[in-house]
């Protein structure tokens, strides 16, 4: 059996531990982006949580690629 693409990792969220599921190089820019801006990869996390909109009804997960989507096509520009 073959591992599976897909990283899993817990964060807390409101004092709540969640896990946020991403492909391995989603979460290495992810942290790229966490150190432009200065902050831990969980902060980035709870901030791109905090930005969620309920009508969206997008999961945090397909949250952060979005955001890290929008990032890289900002910077791009």
């Amino acid at each position: 059996m073959s591992e599976s693409p897909i990283i899993k990792r817990s964060v807390v969220i409101a004092g709540h531990a969640t896990s946020v599921s991403l492909e391995p190089e989603f979460w290495d820019v992810l942290k790229q982006i966490a150190v432009t801006e200065g902050l831990s990869v969980a902060a980035l996390i709870r901030q791109v949580d905090g930005n969620l909109v309920p009508s969206d009804h997008r999961n945090l997960s397909s949250a952060l690629r979005v955001y890290i989507l929008k990032q890289l096509l900002s910077s791009a520009r």
